[in-house]
This record gives structure tokens, sequence and C-alpha cells, in this order.
């Protein structure tokens, strides 16, 4: 912690100054000081200040203390702090308790005004299967103006109806959606405009949509056939990192593929551990192919 910090801390600490507490207590959060954050949050719901349960509660999801973090989310929300209700159902999907977290999402739009709990309790319906329902949470959210849910509803049309119709939606939602802008991608790939289909990827790619890295690899890894795309394997490697540092394990079978082909074996088993080990099926069953070869 540098001296600033740590002298704010001190001062904070020695006073009775809300605004202080809670000041330097966010600033400790960005610097990554989780513990002495949550003790400036402390000592200010300590002092009274109950709608400080929010920030204790987003301190200790932070440290990763789940059960917690509910706890404090739930005090805030007594307290009257609705903007809880997002992050309290975040938690609670996080720990598995699906239905309460969708309570707290219904709740982040109707007592909060949150649309974004809109469309996260449809991710959670779509899972579930309840493709209806979900798509009636998007077009509310929608409705309300939050371009994100529309770009989600026709992202999601998209994979079940691959409708070219939805160009113009999807076209729409491109910059607020990454899966909006990849499928777009997909929409121009499948109607012949690979060019175009490129761009776009390479567009989300340098905005960084997470959702961009993993076809945008693909596409240069193979080329396309009307030959608008050529083969540019260093580009689809530098594609598939990228992917990786921004959270698609996904990305790790398929840069094993490419470092395969160069006869990086080492390398490439590296990247299919940790895509296993992240739940990609893909990379499992490609790590398994290669021991049973060598038993």
């Amino acid at each position: 912690m540098d001296d600033d910090l740590g002298g704010r801390l001190r001062h904070a600490l020695c006073t009775d100054d809300v605004d202080e507490l809670v000041g330097t207590g966010c600033d400790l959060a960005d610097a990554g000081h989780q513990e002495e954050a949550l003790t400036c949050f402390r000592r200010a719901v300590a002092l009274g200040q109950e709608w400080v349960w929010f920030n204790v509660g987003n301190t200790l999801r932070e440290l990763d203390r789940p059960l917690e973090a509910i706890v404090a989310y739930e005090a805030a929300l007594r307290a009257g702090e609705t903007d809880a209700w997002l992050n309290h159902g975040a938690v609670l999907e996080e720990v598995g308790d699906l239905v309460a977290a969708m309570n707290a999402y219904r709740a982040a739009w109707e007592r909060g005004g949150q649309p974004q709990g809109l469309l996260n309790l449809a991710t959670l319906l779509r899972e579930q299967g309840l493709q209806d329902e979900a798509l009636a949470a998007l077009g509310t959210a929608a409705e309300a103006g939050y371009p994100p849910a529309a770009a989600r509803a026709a992202s999601w049309r998209w994979a079940r109806t691959r409708d070219p119709a939805l160009e113009e939606p999807l076209r729409a939602g491109a910059a607020v959606d990454g899966d909006a802008r990849a499928d777009l991608a997909d929409l121009l790939l499948a109607t012949g405009r690979s060019r175009e289909a490129l761009e776009q990827l390479q567009l989300g790619a340098a905005a960084g949509q997470v959702a961009c890295f993993l076809p945008l690899g693909n596409l240069l890894t193979d080329g396309h056939p009307d030959g608008d795309v050529a083969v540019d394997v260093t580009a689809a490697e530098r594609a598939y990192r990228a992917g990786i540092a921004a959270g698609d394990t996904h990305c790790h079978h398929n840069l094993a593929l490419l470092l395969l082909g160069r006869g990086e074996t080492e390398a490439a088993e590296a990247h299919l551990l940790a895509g296993a080990t992240a739940g990609d099926d893909l990379a499992q069953r490609l790590w398994r192919e290669l021991h049973r070869e060598d038993d």
C-alpha cells in the first residue's frame, strides 16, 4: 500500500466522518486492498450507516466469501439500498441458489429499476429451457430502452432460427453485446460476406468483446472458400491468446490445435489441461485422446 493510502486509512479509522470512511474504503478496494477496505466499511456501518452494508457485501464477494456477502446484501436491502438487488442475485447465483437469484433479479427491476436484472433473469430462464419466458423478460427490458436486452434477444433468435432477417437487430446490438456481433459475423458468413464478417470480428476484438476472439481465430485459421479471407495462422494465434486473456477458456482448445500442428506438444498439452480444467468438453476429449495414444 502506498504512503498516501496508508495515511488516509489511519486517519479514516480515527474519525467518525462516514464520507471519509466510505471514500477511503472505495479507493482501497479499487487498489486491491480489500481487507483494509472492509475495515473502513464496517466502521461506517457501526456508526449507523446501514446502507454501507452494500459496500461490505461487494468487498466480501471480492474476498471470495459469498455466504457472508449474501448476509451483507440482505442487510443493505433492509436499509433500503435497492441497488443491492442485482449483486445479491449474482452472489446467490454463484452459490447455486437459482430460485433465490431469479427472485433477486426480478426485484432488481421491479424495486430497483435496473433492467440488467431482467437480462440476468432471462439468462437463467433460458438455461432452464424456458425460452419464451426468457425472451419475454428481454422484451420488457428492451421496451424500457435497454439496448443490451434487444441485442441479446436478437442473438438468441439467430441461434434458434438462423433467420437472415435478423441482420438489422444484430447490427444494432453489435456495439453493446459481443454475442450479437459474433452472431452478425456468423450471419454474414452464411450469406457469403466473409470479408465483412472478418471486419466485424476484428472490431469486436479491438473493443474487447470476448465473444469475438474465438470465431475470429477460427476464421483466420481456416480462411474462407470465397477467397476474401486468407489463412493467417499467426493472427489466429494472437486472437486465441487474446481470448484466453479476456477469459474465454474455449480458446485453449483451438490454440492447442495450432500448437500441435507445429509440433509444440508440451505447450499444447498445457492449454488442453487449462481448458479441460475450466470444463471445456472439446479440450477434455482431445486431452484424453492424446493420452490414450501415449498408453
